[in-house]
């Protein structure tokens, strides 16, 4: 099985900057991709980035346009969120997620993709 595990979240004031990062390991034949999404308190979970594995294409959700970016370390078997630019919006669990399985209990698109792995969560928390 595969397992996936965040870290680097913590809290910000407006305007600051963090990085998180996702951890790969465990059996897995080569995923297609790999995403972050946030669920806020109350609100339903929503995709925020993710970079495909082939290719390296990206994609964002507006919210996250021109602030966030993805990134992939393959040889660390490691991808990154580098958060700019933070506002109190985005405050919230940020998971880490990848392709599903057949056991895939939750299941989620973003963009052109589905996701249905998923870390525990990392907290973001943007508070002056």
């Amino acid at each position: 099985h595969v397992q996936l595990v965040e870290s680097g979240g913590g809290l910000v004031q407006p305007g600051g900057c963090l990085r998180l990062s996702c951890e790969i390991s465990g059996n897995f034949r080569d995923p297609y991709a790999i995403g972050w999404f946030r669920q806020a308190p109350g609100k339903e979970r929503e995709g925020v980035s993710y970079i495909s594995i082939n290719d390296s294409s990206t994609y964002y959700a507006e919210s996250a346009k021109g602030r966030f970016t993805i990134s992939r370390d393959s040889a660390k078997n490691t991808v990154y969120l580098q958060m700019n630019s933070l506002k109190a919006e985005d405050t919230a669990v940020y998971y880490c997620a990848t392709d599903p399985t057949p056991n895939s209990l939750t299941v989620a698109t973003m963009g052109s993709r589905i996701f249905g792995t998923w870390g525990q969560g990392t907290q973001v928390t943007v508070s002056s």
